[in-house]
């Protein structure tokens, strides 16, 4: 059957973009179905284009404009797709608002994922990222997902051990992942739930409502509160939230750090490692509420970069990069920043 691509040229991606950056796409086309992916591979003049793959544009720094196709990712549907006595499997196309299927989720009763609740973005980016928050990665409710390799044309099924999760890592930030396209998740909800306030923030931020025994409800209810407390809205101010993944040490390394910074924000990690908080590090270098340019460190948490209106890519890179000079000349330690620089 044949497909009529809707392909759109010189296309803005101001708006597809949540810093907001003004760049346009050499080619531009919406991606609803496996059989439109199928679709640009055979034609000739599409297939030879440089490609990205785009979904909610919440991971993303553009430095300039994209000569190729952006493939954007629009896909919906989510469902319950099997329960048994200790699980539920809730699948949804790569398309979907992640969190709004967190929301479906706890409407359906289920119980797991509050915790990543408000984090932008689309279902389909949330494995790529492994996202995270408050002591919770998608990983940890992952079951399998299914792609679509865009070199062959063919499908099929990925599990945990395939997709090869890490902090904020996953096989499809390296080469031998980039080429698949993700086309929906299935996650894997207790039912037996228990909350996770392992995160101190979180469990305070309960104990001062006075809720001992939380429901996942209330749980999501707080994250999002604490989340909209901290956090810029991308709609009203642009960024990508927390710019820097927290750096990983050595036991050895923070040993040293905690020698000469005792109020260095820590933790330890199941291997003997030890998590930093990168906003503390950016924060005591002085870094919270000041701006180079248009681009600047919001006033309310110093993991988040800002577009304060006008800003190129170039902007928040210089930024970033005199973050990371200061903090690696004081610490010691190399910031390395979460969203994909194109």
């Amino acid at each position: 059957m044949h497909i009529e691509l809707d392909v759109q040229h010189n296309f803005s991606l101001k708006t597809l973009n949540s810093f907001g950056i003004d760049v346009r796409a050499l080619a531009y086309l919406r991606i609803s179905s496996c059989a439109e992916l199928r679709a640009t591979l055979a034609d000739s003049a599409l297939a030879a284009l440089p490609r990205l793959l785009l979904g909610g544009g919440s991971n993303i720094l553009f430095t300039g404009d994209f000569a190729g196709l952006v493939l954007h990712v629009v896909s919906g549907g989510r469902v319950i797709a099997a329960t048994d006595a200790g699980t539920s499997l809730v699948r949804a196309a790569a398309g979907e608002n992640w969190h709004g299927f967190v929301e479906w989720t706890l409407a359906q009763g289920l119980g797991g994922l509050e915790n990543l609740a408000l984090i932008p973005g689309t279902v389909g980016a949330a494995p790529i990222q492994n996202i995270g928050a408050y002591g919770v990665e998608i990983k940890d409710y992952f079951h399998s997902l299914t792609v679509f390799d865009s070199i062959n044309g063919n499908t099929f099924v990925m599990d945990k051990a395939a997709c090869r999760f890490a902090y904020r890592d996953s096989v499809f930030k390296h080469a031998d992942g980039r080429r698949l396209v993700i086309l929906d998740v299935t996650l894997a909800l207790p039912k037996r739930w228990q909350p996770n306030l392992r995160y101190a923030e979180l469990a305070h931020a309960l104990d001062e409502q006075g809720v001992s025994a939380p429901s996942a409800r209330q749980v999501a209810d707080t994250v999002i509160a604490i989340r909209r407390r901290k956090l810029p809205d991308p709609l009203v101010i642009g960024n990508a939230g927390s710019f820097f993944k927290n750096p990983v040490v050595s036991q050895e390394q923070c040993r040293a750090l905690l020698e000469r910074f005792p109020a260095l924000v820590h933790h330890a990690q199941p291997d003997g490692s030890e998590k930093l908080a990168a906003g503390w590090l950016i924060d005591q270098c002085g870094w919270r509420g000041r701006n180079v340019g248009p681009a600047g460190v919001y006033p309310k948490q110093a993991l988040v970069l800002v577009n304060n209106g006008g800003a190129r890519g170039a902007d928040v890179v210089r930024l970033a990069l005199a973050i990371q000079d200061d903090v690696l000349a004081h610490y010691g330690v190399r910031l390395e920043p979460e969203p994909v620089y194109v």
